[in-house]
């Protein structure tokens, strides 16, 4: 039988199944460690790079990957695989793009130790390449469009969950980047979500997800929210604690870590 990178499903099939198993394991993991950069920075992971730079390279293949599977799929002509695949392309435009942009234009001064460990980077930059295939070669080859009578219906649903999930991303991640630009290190996040929850961006992006798997009504795009929240729950919680231990009795008692009223 002849290999053929884009049209043999068993490659398909068996990246879908390393996206579910990667999960269990990287949220018992992060229960201990959380990645060291932002906040956790620490020393003992080897050369850095700048964290504007960390976040285009690591973030890339969910466009240049995308874009290149397309053309390969049987969908590349259906119209609806690339209404359904434009949320994907939307988020991963800001956050390749533009959120790297906002951390270099407001990061101005920064110590050597605020650098990105290509370590993790590295390990992004996998994870990203995984779930792009997955999630690329779904919308554009696996799905059945034609026979899809629900199409619609999922996806303006799911499309209403991930637009108040990224509204919310990507507004806390302007309140973080603006306090970043203020100077004079971290400062205590206020007003909306902030009130609630330490990390709303992390509530955002496990809200988006959802959202993307609800619209696909695939195993892909629940493969994709069932790690997100594994990875971002876990540094949610070493966040909101993280805070606790910097500002001590200012930091308001009532947040949570990254579910209002809950966790």
């Amino acid at each position: 039988m002849t290999f053929t990178m884009f049209s043999d499903p068993n490659l398909y099939h068996y990246s879908l199944l390393s996206l579910f198993l990667i999960g269990p394991p990287t949220f018992l993991a992060c229960q201990f460690l959380t990645a060291p950069y932002g906040k956790h920075r620490r020393s003992g992971w080897g050369p850095t790079i700048s964290p504007p730079l960390a976040w285009f390279l690591m973030e890339s293949p969910t466009l240049w990957l995308t874009l290149i599977l397309f053309p390969f799929g049987k969908n590349h002509n259906n119209p609806l695989s690339f209404i359904l695949i434009s949320p994907y392309l939307f988020h991963y435009t800001n956050r390749t793009i533009f959120y790297p942009l906002k951390l270099y234009f407001n990061s101005k001064g920064e110590s050597p130790a605020s650098g990105f460990p290509v370590s993790i980077a590295v390990l992004a930059f996998v994870f990203n390449l995984l779930n792009a295939y997955v999630q690329a070669r779904w919308v554009s080859h696996y799905a059945e469009y034609d026979s899809d009578e629900w199409f619609w219906v999922r996806f303006a649903g799911g499309m209403v969950v991930f637009a108040g999930g990224i509204a919310v991303n990507v507004w806390a991640d302007e309140v973080l980047v603006g306090l970043k630009s203020e100077g004079g290190g971290y400062k205590i996040p206020k007003g909306g979500l902030f009130e609630y929850v330490s990390c709303p961006n992390y509530l955002g992006e496990i809200v988006e997800w959802l959202g993307w798997a609800l619209m696909t009504g695939s195993w892909a795009g629940f493969g994709f929210f069932l790690y997100t929240f594994a990875n971002l729950v876990p540094r949610a919680r070493f966040n909101h604690e993280w805070y606790l231990q910097k500002f001590g009795e200012d930091y308001p008692r009532k947040r949570k870590a990254v579910i209002p009223f809950l966790y």
